[in-house]
């Protein structure tokens, strides 16, 4: 097992009174990290694929609740958003069982979220999680065996799955996607229509990394814009993208309301488009490499509660910054490279934001992968 981000975070939380939630894509570890967490403690461990333990929680009421629980101080609830209502179950066991801590897992927000967040107002601790990430992966194998590695994560990204496969990496991915990544998505969803939806990952994994015009989009998959947008946004719920704003605030012609599209794993990106190639070999190695860096990113961010805001600039003159970060107020403008090139920064926005410039090449790009 790979030491996780989240495993202290979340010990750290156990007997506050509130469920803890996790919360991410399928396969990406959270069953294996809860059970570490409760590896030396007795739990009962309830596995919502289960039709039998989907029907147990199916709204049950107090005393039904109390049997379930029985004698049990500790509870894991696998799978959650596969429940309906189980937000109102939870709930009961926060509000009348106090001595009991309860541990939930869901693979994606689609329903969960919905389920969730109203009932369980100011009851909870939700935790986003995601593929291994590179501080987790060095921390795991080391420093010298990592690099030597760093082309196969580039190519084939960080599902502890994939990782702990060697030689079977394609194998592995065409597994997670067909089995997760579209069965998931389209039975969590409003989606009907599967080839739809790979025409559309197609699409953006050929962009990963540019600006995505969604009029643009709607032509090449053949829907309507609004239902693009409803598709990216389901695609989001499911862990699969993100998105990145671009910055505006001060300077006239700024591009305002254009967006990046990243994917959180190259290896599930590389499989979407069928090209495995190596690194030499490829056209897209600037985008395989600002995605690794834009990803590995989000994930420190979001696992170290930097509260920064993620970003990226262009002008109508085409003056670009590849990805803008404000911390504190502050504004950092990132350039990456894949070798080491001098990179000369737009001076109208480093002179209005007072913003840092900081080129990302392979000779420092730990230094922003692993936020300290």
């Amino acid at each position: 097992m790979f030491p996780r981000n989240l495993e202290e975070i979340i010990k750290n939380k156990i007997n506050s009174g509130k469920a803890i939630v996790v919360v991410g894509a399928r396969q990406v570890g959270k069953t294996t990290l809860i059970k570490n967490v409760l590896k030396e403690t007795d739990y009962l461990f309830l596995d919502a694929d289960d039709p039998t333990t989907r029907n147990l929680l199916l709204n049950p009421n107090t005393e039904q609740v109390r049997t379930i629980i029985a004698d049990n101080k500790f509870i894991f609830l696998d799978e959650a958003q596969r429940i309906k209502g189980i937000g109102l179950t939870l709930k009961i066991i926060t509000d009348q069982f106090k001595d009991v801590q309860v541990f939930v897992s869901g693979s994606s927000s689609f329903d969960l979220g919905n389920e969730l967040n109203e009932p369980l107002t100011g009851r909870k601790w939700e935790y986003e999680m995601f593929p291994i990430s590179w501080e987790e992966y060095e921390k795991k194998i080391g420093f010298i065996k990592s690099e030597q590695q760093f082309e196969n994560r580039l190519l084939y990204g960080f599902y502890p799955e994939v990782i702990n496969n060697q030689g079977k990496e394609r194998e592995t991915l065409k597994n997670l996607v067909n089995s997760y990544l579209y069965r998931d998505i389209l039975a969590f969803s409003e989606i009907r229509k599967p080839e739809v939806l790979e025409k559309l990952l197609q699409a953006l994994a050929l962009q990963m990394g540019s600006e995505v015009n969604y009029s643009e989009l709607s032509q090449i998959v053949g829907i309507n814009k609004i239902t693009i947008q409803k598709y990216i946004e389901i695609l989001e719920k499911g862990y699969i993208i993100f998105r990145l704003n671009s910055f505006s605030r001060n300077i006239r012609n700024e591009i305002k309301r254009n967006r990046k599209i990243y994917f959180y794993d190259n290896g599930i990106r590389n499989m979407i488009i069928g090209n495995f190639n190596q690194l030499d070999l490829r056209l897209d190695k600037g985008a395989l490499w600002e995605n690794f860096l834009v990803s590995e990113r989000r994930k420190q961010n979001l696992y170290k509660d930097t509260f920064a805001n993620m970003y990226f600039w262009r002008t109508k003159q085409q003056q670009e910054i590849d990805f803008v970060e404000e911390v504190n107020g502050e504004i950092y403008a990132y350039e990456f490279k894949w070798k080491n090139r001098k990179t000369k920064f737009p001076q109208k926005f480093i002179e209005t934001y007072k913003a840092k410039g900081v080129v990302i090449d392979k000779n420092n790009y730990r230094d922003f992968v692993v936020i300290k």
